[in-house]
């Protein structure tokens, strides 16, 4: 069903109780700063001096079976409409975000069902997190490529075996059939998905500047990692050096030696790197290597100094020993990736 250009673009979340509230509240935020700019652009200076209180580029509903108040996972209540109020017809997008997931999880069965009836004559579809589970069950996700949040990846797969599960994607969209389903990974990963849905319907500026608004990334660096390089060293390490990995996140600039951060850990070097190879699954110059690279794809995305000077600042030491991480990591060289990834260009 394609979307009609002169009505505002009507985005109905069909959540469920213990709702992840970030995974709403996100995209929500995103789909409202698009909608300042575009009013903002349809607003003259010399007929008005505030945007219309007209919607010109999304609608947002959040409804639940229900409706009415709401509980959610934070604690925090929120206020729905109720599904079978709403005209399926008028739906040009529908997101599904997460709620709590383990082996245990009953989904809402009342839920699942007007998904499965209703969500097909949605332009297109859309999950957050493991609202995943929650398209799976409704059948919109058999034979395609979906992403969800990392820690329930797998539960996912074993759920759903008709389902090819990625754990490595902030978002992928699957068009097959005539019809488009978007996955994200957990949490903020909405707020990613948002943003590209935006850009779909308004065009890179006007996504640009929402990201902008929100502080956040356009597109993340690399595309795929969930967490940065620091939680994803933490998380391996179960907590063993989390202090050690904030020091080094704050010292990159320096030499990271084994033998320097030994000492910054209280250990001796045999001792440290043993135990930290056991805990992280790796040696610390992986580490510092993959900590140094992701600083320097934010600062190339997020600022305007000079590659050679992120480089110093990053602990490269010259401009050609980033150049060779950035072609390892990435497959582009610093400054292509700038030209993709800056929120500067905005």
């Amino acid at each position: 069903m394609p979307a009609d250009p002169s009505r505002p673009r009507h985005i109905v979340f069909a959540v469920a109780p213990e709702l992840v509230l970030l995974d709403a509240c996100g995209p929500i935020e995103a789909f409202w700063r698009a909608e300042l700019t575009m009013r903002a652009q349809s607003v003259s200076t010399s007929t008005a001096a505030s945007p219309s209180a007209e919607p010109c580029a999304y609608r947002v509903t959040l409804a639940s079976v229900e409706g009415g108040v709401l509980p959610t996972f934070a604690g925090l209540p929120v206020l729905a409409e109720r599904l079978d109020a709403l005209d399926p017809a008028t739906i040009d997008t529908l997101i599904v975000p997460g709620v709590p997931i383990d082996d245990h999880t009953v989904l809402q069965p009342e839920l699942v069902a007007w998904i499965a009836a209703n969500a097909p004559r949605a332009r297109r579809i859309a999950s957050v997190c493991t609202g995943a589970f929650y398209l799976g069950a409704a059948g919109l996700l058999d034979g395609r490529r979906a992403a969800t949040h990392w820690r329930n990846a797998a539960q996912l797969a074993r759920r759903f075996p008709q389902i090819d599960v990625d754990d490595e994607p902030i978002f992928i969209r699957d068009e097959r059939a005539g019809r488009v389903v978007w996955t994200s990974a957990g949490v903020t990963a909405g707020i990613d998905l948002a943003l590209a849905l935006i850009e779909e319907d308004c065009g890179h500026a006007v996504a640009m500047q929402a990201a902008r608004r929100l502080v956040v990334f356009m597109k993340r660096p690399g595309g795929q990692a969930q967490f940065s390089e620091a939680l994803a060293a933490q998380s391996a390490a179960g907590g063993a050096f989390d202090a050690l990995h904030g020091w080094m996140a704050a010292n990159l600039h320096i030499e990271l030696s084994v033998e320097r951060l030994a000492e910054a850990a209280c250990m001796s070097p045999r001792t440290f790197a043993r135990r930290y190879a056991e805990a992280v699954g790796r040696t610390p110059a992986r580490t510092v290597a993959a900590m140094r690279v992701e600083a320097a794809a934010h600062a190339l995305a997020q600022s305007r100094l000079p590659v050679k000077r992120i480089a110093a600042d990053c602990g490269f030491g010259t401009e050609q020993n980033l150049r060779r991480a950035f072609e390892r990591r990435y497959g582009v060289l610093p400054g292509d990736y700038r030209a993709r990834f800056s929120a500067m260009n905005a």
